[in-house]
């Protein structure tokens, strides 16, 4: 039997553009990769469209949250699907085409990370218009599922296409999820905001964005703490990962951890569905301090399967307070201020990404990879945790739905 938010006019249609846009979006970085580093033979030309992308992301963030919080983000998240699926085309274009050229790549890839930073505030934004209070932890779940299992599924399937065909289908397919998202959000209800004659200018409303940011406690400190576990995490994982894996295994083991953290957070989300508890922040909290055990097992130097049992806990972990994390913003934060708040929230939680994985290197020459591994992973633990020590945080409360 379907879920009743399944049946919903409104979450029906937003849950089927998102299934299609996470397994194109899921499906690009490899094709991406593959597509550039065969054409070029530089892994540089591949560095520079990646920060072509992420650069202006970060840039636009918080006017793409306060552009979600003015105008209807249906409308904001119609336009800048759009507009991803045009920059995808043209990048698939070049690609199909056998028309390399790294000025044209960056210059889509900068345009598609500016869209993007329009897209992530709204989504969050929206939900709570579309599902009842009392059912927002059940839509957050399935839309994890979602994410998780597109998560497993678009990598593998864009590494068989590559192979087939090559890197240019697989983007031209993440360009038509674009398309497809689009056309499904134009089937939303149309949803009442506040006039933009009635509100002050952007800088204002990214200004009004911070104190509200700022002046909610639990919020800033998950935050804050999510941002040390990027910093700590990111890098530490995608750059050392591989290698300590590699030493207590084989290059193939990398692909078993990878999966089985995979599996988890599959997992997890799906028995988020049914997980009523009074406290969601607190557990998801608790939870979420697995994520650092694949860490703390690498720096240790255990066998590859308490590693890559280490690593199905962690992403049950990381999925639970992803979950308890967007339902909580959703339950609390004022609408009409949720998408600024998450807004300086994702930008707290990117910015760090790089710094991290500019530190690892450096770090692991100085003091041992598995050093920095198990430093990371105490690092990451403690963050999540930390947090709870705030009544605050604690005791948020969440809105039980028992409803099935």
């Amino acid at each position: 039997m379907p879920s009743p938010l399944l049946t919903r006019s409104g979450f029906h249609w937003f849950f089927a553009g998102q299934l299609v846009s996470l397994l194109g979006s899921s499906m690009a970085p490899v094709a991406l990769a593959f597509a550039v580093l065969d054409a070029s033979g530089r892994t540089g030309d591949l560095g520079v469209v990646l920060a072509a992308h992420m650069v202006p992301m970060l840039g636009f963030l918080l006017v793409g949250g306060a552009v979600a919080d003015r105008l209807p983000r249906r409308a904001v998240l119609v336009v800048a699907n759009l507009g991803c699926g045009l920059t995808q085309s043209g990048v698939a274009a070049l690609l199909l085409a056998d028309a390399y050229d790294l000025t044209a790549l960056a210059a889509l890839s900068f345009a598609n990370g500016v869209l993007m930073a329009f897209t992530t505030p709204a989504l969050r934004g929206i939900v709570p218009e579309l599902v009842a209070a009392n059912r927002l932890r059940q839509a957050n779940a399935l839309l994890g599922t979602a994410r998780n299992a597109t998560k497993i599924i678009g990598p593998a399937l864009s590494g068989v296409l590559v192979v087939a065909v090559g890197g240019g289908p697989a983007i031209a397919f993440d360009a038509l999820s674009f398309l497809v998202a689009a056309a499904c959000l134009t089937r939303l209800p149309r949803l009442a905001t506040t006039p933009p004659a009635e509100r002050a200018g952007i800088l204002a409303d990214i200004r009004d964005g911070w104190r509200t940011f700022r002046g909610i406690p639990w919020v800033w400190q998950v935050a804050l703490a999510f941002c040390v576990v990027n910093l700590v995490n990111t890098g530490t994982w995608q750059i050392l990962g591989p290698e300590l894996t590699r030493q207590i295994s084989s290059e193939a083991a990398w692909g078993l951890v990878l999966s089985a953290r995979g599996v988890g957070m599959l997992v997890m989300s799906a028995l988020m569905f049914r997980f009523a508890t009074r406290y969601l922040l607190r557990w998801g909290s608790v939870l979420g301090a697995l994520g650092g055990l694949p860490l703390i097992v690498l720096g240790s130097g255990a066998g590859i399967t308490w590693l890559v049992v280490s690593a199905f806990v962690a992403g049950l972990g990381s999925s639970a307070v992803a979950i308890s994390w967007e339902t909580s913003l959703q339950e609390h934060v004022p609408t009409e201020s949720l998408s600024r708040v998450s807004a300086y929230d994702a930008l707290l939680s990117y910015i760090a990404i790089p710094f991290g994985q500019l530190a690892v290197g450096p770090a692991a020459d100085a003091f041992g990879g598995a050093a920095v591994a198990l430093g990371a992973g105490v690092g990451y633990t403690i963050a999540v945790l930390l947090p709870l020590g705030s009544a605050a945080v604690r005791q948020l409360p969440h809105n039980v739905s028992r409803a099935g």
